[in-house]
């Protein structure tokens, strides 16, 4: 069992709310998921310079990268990891991908980095 501090969910609560989001997030904070999953890399991964993302060992790029994981509960409690994806996979949960790819300069990341430096949460864009 591990236990976790409250404070990352109340810093999570505390973006929801400035979001004005209404559904539930939950912390993998002092826990292995991240790295079980392969979406956290260590140190021993940044010195080797190698990552395990998105079923091929690639260069180390980050500490963290985006992944999604769906799990399902039976009538008995037990708990199925059903479906794993990343990187480009993650593509279709974010629609506004989907228009940017029918526009002249696409999601804009034409040139290095590929930070899309321009994507902004809505109450951060000036006026």
């Amino acid at each position: 069992m591990v236990t976790v501090s409250r404070a990352p969910l109340d810093k999570i609560d505390a973006f929801k709310k400035r979001m004005g989001w209404t559904f539930k997030w939950v912390s993998s904070l002092g826990s292995d998921f991240n790295t079980d999953f392969g979406v956290t890399f260590t140190e021993a991964d940044r010195l080797k310079g190698k990552i395990d993302y998105n079923y091929a060992e690639r260069d180390y790029f980050s500490p963290e990268a985006p992944g999604l994981s769906v799990f399902a509960k039976n009538a008995d409690g037990a708990i199925f990891h059903t479906y794993s994806c990343y990187a480009r996979g993650l593509d279709m949960l974010n629609s506004t991908y989907q228009l940017l790819d029918l526009v002249p300069k696409g999601r804009d990341e034409a040139s290095e980095p590929y930070t899309q430096a321009w994507v902004r949460h809505h109450d951060r864009y000036e006026s």
